[in-house]
């Protein structure tokens, strides 16, 4: 009997007939249809479909997957009450399947023609259960997923089946390990209801792994680590239909913002004899399919929607009326270890019931043919050939003269053969950029009307004037990542967003550092505060540096006029009294050894696609010759880092190290920046301290601490795609200082961010330091915004205002007095008059000659890409203070390098360039 009123049924489907766009409650209206209004619901949710398939060349096709079934592991530290799955160590043979039992099974999938070997398991057993903690001890795994990778690469290598990993609950960094030995992966959302995991008696509750928030941070990390991913609902475990509704707009919202949601499973409860739920009704089909139409209207057409066949009884033509366009993973060979009281259907029954709805059935992979087609960012380099050899290279469907056959899992060969615009280090000076932005623009960092929705209110920027910001495909054209989230099937003569025509770009939002509403933004962002605040922060600030409160420091960062030259003052007495008045400097080299990254910063205005006309990769002959010159211009340190490029091997990063070493045996590698470092741990599969002591052997000497940006995910997740949460990067940096490996700090301001989210920050690295000890310095990085991709998009405001980079500076020197020493500016971000007012206001090193400074060059900095001695020190002569050149550990350099810099003056000769006149 139908909880909602007649007449609110027919608007709501009214409106999806109309193609409009649904929200929650309309979809809750729509999920209690029955009899002659579901039959209306199926039919616009067919419409929707239908249009999503011709979109993408499949029109009338249903997909599947033929797949192997294999249960690695039944033991779980959860205790859902439908599962009958998981059990007790007492009711199996052994904890795991062994590696044989594995192979096994993939290989008798393989000789009956399957091409995806599903593992399912429970989530991590060994915090439960001491029997799964011994045997992988003995089998030499650290946890059950390093048994998981290690048993995909023994199926990649000797059946050619291809993984689809559901090991339940995953961390970015488990997502990164597992990447290169799967082409996909999921977990079943199930639902977002926090009662049914928090109150006693219900289905998840006891089950850590089954908490809503921890599952949608799952799909998160998924889509910011490109990883094609399937999830879905389950209905009928107690949620409500609200619930439903919610659960399927929280995937919706996930698959707009990422795109890396490649099919949703509306998944039906049956119940199981042995389980706590065994007394509740089985969900009712008819139910089955109103939430499957309601999902389909509500996750637009491109997203690929499936209904597991073994548990819709005789109602195929009823579920593909309801929208979907896929039946899953279907196994000739293994039964449903999740549902096994229910068989899955053999193929060509399957396809005859297909058939009779209307429908042919295709074969696809486990990994959906649009990522397939897509490539990178979503196919990891290690896969393509196991994926090439399976996939038919039109469609991205599974082939069907295949043959299956292992193939080696290796790591790519020749990732430091030298590629590309390998000048770009000079010519950026020279000729600049060759387009303002990379070529895969539109697509590779998510959705970004998805992301203004998730900034905060306090600095939201106006969107430009276009409606939207990217540019939709034309006619006929393969959209190069999957375009989801979209609700309806458009109205004819309008865009997919309902705009006419094409998207625009984001270019009528562009501004500069004179923008007259820059201020009003930066005001926004500040919360603004009395002129009595700031002066009571003031006298705070001069008696107790250190104790200064949140609010004091926010309000501090307001300080203007004569507040702000005061704030100067107190800093640069703190200034006098911690380091005296020696204004520092290094002589060194940066070397960015490539610009090819698919990790998706939205700042970034550096990083390349390897078809992009100025990527490039350097060979390590060419990293150890830059060295090399460097070491004869009188350089103490070289600076590497580079973007995260897929075929770079595991060992990269160590190659780097020793190849410098060996040509400058004297040389301080201050390289690799914690993403760099959990991107080297992942392609080696070593903890993070195994790999930072290997590191160390290697020739790394200090750690940039970059990728910092700001330290709050908030932030974080707007502006970077993929880049490594906070909590990895403390745990980087805090690893890295016990190993005995110093490291910079630093900050970059001043776009999506607030003053609370600074003052945050560097008390956060007061924290660190005060723990640790292993930061030698505190760099402030103002945002460079007339490349990045973010401002281009009119998300970000154009950089900090003069006044904030003066108070920041300021500021920093503040609330670090006592732990770090040396705050650092940025010349290469900052014009030569800022770096003059914040070296009398806390600051006391100018950073490197620097040599090759490209990636700020790249965003827009117009400061050059290097500074002779001589121009560092005329910047300082006008404060009167002395200049010292230092030593990466600001230690003195001997006299030979000393001459060895004053004779180059610190800049060697090939990158030397008459910069072009304005």
């Amino acid at each position: 009997m139908s909880l909602v009123s007649e007449s609110a049924l027919r608007r709501a489907l009214a409106r999806a007939r109309d193609g409009k766009t649904l929200d929650v409650a309309e979809a809750t209206v729509l999920l209690h249809a029955r009899d002659e209004h579901l039959d209306t619901l199926l039919e616009h949710a067919s419409r929707v479909r239908d249009a999503g398939l011709t979109a993408i060349g499949r029109e009338g096709a249903i997909t599947y997957s033929r797949k192997v079934f294999i249960p690695l592991t039944r033991l779980c530290r959860d205790r859902c009450g439908y599962c009958t799955f998981a059990t007790a160590p007492n009711k199996l043979p052994a904890p795991f399947l062994s590696p044989d039992e594995v192979l096994e099974i993939a290989a008798q999938g393989a000789a009956m023609g399957c091409k995806e070997a599903l593992f399912t398991l429970g989530d991590r057993p060994e915090d439960r259960w001491h029997q799964a903690r011994e045997w992988l001890d003995a089998h030499g795994y650290d946890d059950t997923l390093s048994y998981v990778r290690a048993m995909s690469i023994r199926v990649l290598e000797e059946t050619g089946l291809l993984p689809h990993l559901n090991p339940g609950v995953l961390s970015w960094r488990d997502l990164q390990r597992l990447k290169p030995v799967a082409p996909s992966m999921g977990m079943m959302l199930e639902t977002t209801s926090r009662r049914l995991f928090e109150e006693k008696g219900a289905a998840h509750y006891g089950s850590p792994d089954k908490d809503p928030a921890v599952r949608l941070r799952v799909l998160e990390d998924a889509g910011r680590s490109n990883v094609p991913f399937t999830t879905g609902i389950l209905i009928g475990i107690g949620e409500t239909i609200e619930d439903r509704a919610e659960s399927i707009f929280a995937i919706r919202r996930v698959a707009r913002e990422y795109g890396g949601v490649q099919e949703v499973i509306v998944q039906n409860f049956r119940a199981k004899p042995d389980t706590a739920m065994r007394g509740l009704p089985d969900a009712d089909l008819q139910e089955l399919a109103a939430t499957i139409a309601v999902a389909r209207l509500v996750l637009g057409p491109r997203v690929r929607l499936q209904a597991p066949p073994n548990l819709v009884d005789a109602e195929y033509e009823l579920m593909i009326r309801a929208g979907i366009d896929d039946w899953g993973g279907v196994s000739p060979l293994t039964p449903d270890h999740v549902n096994p009281e229910r068989p899955w259907p053999q193929i060509d029954d399957l396809a005859a019931r297909t058939r009779e709805a209307g429908f042919v059935l295709r074969e696809r992979l486990t990994i959906y043919p649009e990522y397939v087609l897509a490539g990178e960012p979503w196919l990891d380099p290690r896969l393509f050939g196991h994926v090439a050899a399976l996939a038919d290279p039109v469609t991205g469907l599974a082939r069907e003269d295949a043959v299956l056959q292992g193939l080696p899992w290796q790591e790519p060969d020749g990732g430091f053969t030298s590629a590309g615009r390998t000048d770009l280090h000079v010519a950026v000076d020279r000729e600049g950029r060759t387009n303002d932005r990379r070529d895969d623009f539109d697509n590779v960092y998510g959705d970004w009307e998805a992301l203004r929705e998730r900034l905060d209110p306090a600095v939201r920027i106006a969107p430009p004037a276009a409606d939207h910001l990217l540019a939709a495909p034309a006619p006929g054209e393969r959209a190069a990542v999957p375009d989801q989230g979209e609700q309806t099937v458009p109205a004819p003569g309008r865009g997919e967003h309902g705009s006419p025509g094409q998207r625009e770009r984001a270019d009528s939002g562009r501004a500069d550092h004179g923008d007259p509403g820059q201020a009003e933004r930066a005001a926004r962002a500040t919360g603004g505060h009395t002129p009595a605040e700031v002066r009571a922060a003031l006298r705070r600030a001069e008696a107790d540096p250190a104790g200064l409160s949140e609010a004091e420091a926010v309000a501090l960062l307001s300080a203007d006029g004569e507040a702000l030259d005061e704030l100067a003052r107190i800093a640069d007495d703190l200034r006098a009294q911690a380091v005296g008045d020696e204004v520092t400097y290094v002589v060194n080299r940066n070397i960015n050894f490539t610009n090819v990254c698919y990790t998706g910063c939205r700042f970034c205005a550096f990083a390349q696609r390897r078809t992009d006309a100025d990527a490039y990769t350097l060979s390590l002959d060419q990293v150890a010759d830059r060295a090399e010159e460097a070491w004869r211009a009188g350089a103490t340190e070289v600076c590497m880092q580079g973007g995260i490029h897929p075929d770079l091997p595991g060992t990269a990063y160590f190659d780097l190290a020793r190849a410098v070493k060996a040509r400058t045996p004297g040389m301080h590698v201050h390289a690799f920046s914690p993403m760099e470092v959990i991107n080297g741990a992942s392609r080696t599969n070593l903890s993070i301290e195994d790999w930072l002591h290997a590191a160390k052997e290697a020739g790394v000497d200090s750690l940039p601490g970059t990728a910092a940006e700001i330290l709050d995910d908030d932030v974080r997740w707007v502006l970077t795609k993929g880049k490594l949460p906070t909590r990895e990067w403390i745990d980087v940096i805090t690893t890295a200082h016990r190993v005995g490996i110093p490291t910079t700090s630093t900050m970059m301001y001043g776009h999506v961010d607030t003053h609370v989210h600074w003052v945050r920050h560097i008390k956060l690295i007061r924290r660190l330091q005060e723990e640790s000890g292993g930061f030698s310095e505190f760099v402030l990085l103002p945002f460079v915004h007339t490349s990045s991709p973010i401002y281009l998009a009119g998300v970000a405001r154009p950089g900090p205002t003069a006044q904030e980079n003066r108070a920041v500076h300021a500021l920093a020197r503040i609330l670090l007095h006592g732990a770090i020493s040396n705050i650092q500016c940025s010349w290469v971000k900052l014009q030569d008059d800022l770096c003059h007012q914040v070296l009398q206001g806390g600051v006391n090193d100018l950073g490197g000659t620097l040599m090759e400074e490209t990636i700020s060059r790249m965003a827009g900095s117009e400061n050059g890409s290097y500074k002779t001695i001589s121009e560092l020190r005329a910047m300082v002569e006008i404060t009167g203070r002395p200049v010292r050149q230092r030593t990466t550990e600001y230690g003195h350099p001997d006299g030979e390098r000393l001459a060895a810099s004053a004779a180059s003056d610190g800049v060697c000769q090939s990158v030397r360039r008459v910069l072009p006149m304005a």
